[in-house]
């Protein structure tokens, strides 16, 4: 006679819920080895805790119960292999939103860490040094939205074209770049770009290292800290900034902020 299990425990043997059992026998996925007449108990013996086993696994790789269902009645092994693999492809699939989903709440823990740290107020700027950088302005977005900062790499690999794709590698950065009376472009960060590439070739432009004023604002507020920074650092330097930057930090999931930066330029001598 086979080891018997009643229904709590080949839960907790497979890894499920009792209740995620009664489903499965109710649609006829899993099925108790018997059930107690009198008292309408469920148990199970090793064969269906393996099946059971197998369910839950399949259902982590992102098969829906109806494609299980399928999978668990095939015989052929062709059959198998093919529903097999494309499990594989699903779980490949979901490891990848998965991973991505994890780098977009290590980004946003951070943001809070970071901010918790060194608590700055709007109307105080403080100067930092940062390294020279290159960016790639966007052709066509001025102003970044959930659609276009979900996944902005995509659009900036689009404009590149499939043959330049390659040349190419962006930091998981972005921001607005304005000079002057010019419209406001949306940018990503270089990490990889063609060498010996020309300033300003198709769209890819050099910050310059060094001093640059800063504040960090909400999105009803950056024009006016933009405004406001280009004035300090005018009234600093005796001359007017030639660009500034609206650098977008990621807040949240689907939220952000901004920190203004408007290079200051190195001190003469």
């Amino acid at each position: 006679m086979p080891n018997e299990y009643p229904i709590r425990q080949a839960a907790e043997l497979a890894g499920l819920t009792a209740e995620a059992l009664r489903h499965y026998d109710r649609i006829g996925l899993v099925l108790p080895y018997r059930t107690d007449r009198q008292s309408g108990y469920r148990y199970y013996s090793d064969a269906e805790v393996i099946r059971l086993r197998t369910v839950r696994l399949l259902s982590c790789m992102g098969l829906p119960l109806r494609q299980i269902r399928t999978l668990l009645s095939l015989s052929g092994v062709e059959q198998i292999a093919g529903m097999l693999e494309e499990a594989e492809r699903s779980a490949d699939r979901k490891i990848s939103e998965l991973c991505d989903a994890r780098a977009r709440i290590r980004r946003a823990r951070q943001h809070y860490l970071e901010k918790a740290a060194l608590p700055r107020h709007p109307d105080s700027p403080w100067t930092e040094r940062l390294p020279e950088r290159v960016i790639l302005l966007s052709a066509t977005l001025h102003s970044p939205s959930v659609e276009t900062l979900w996944n902005y790499h995509r659009h900036f690999y689009a404009q590149l074209g499939e043959d330049r794709r390659a040349d190419f590698l962006f930091a998981d950065t972005a921001g607005i770049y304005t000079a002057g009376t010019e419209e406001p472009r949306l940018f990503a960060v270089c990490t990889r770009y063609p060498a010996g590439a020309a300033p300003g070739e198709d769209g890819l432009l050099t910050l310059p290292a060094g001093p640059y004023l800063c504040a960090d604002c909400r999105e009803d507020e950056r024009e006016a800290v933009r405004q406001a920074l280009l004035r300090r650092a005018a009234e600093a330097t005796g001359r007017e900034p030639g660009f500034a930057l609206q650098m977008i930090v990621l807040s949240g999931i689907l939220q952000w902020e901004y920190r203004v930066q408007v290079y200051l330029g190195e001190p003469a001598g």
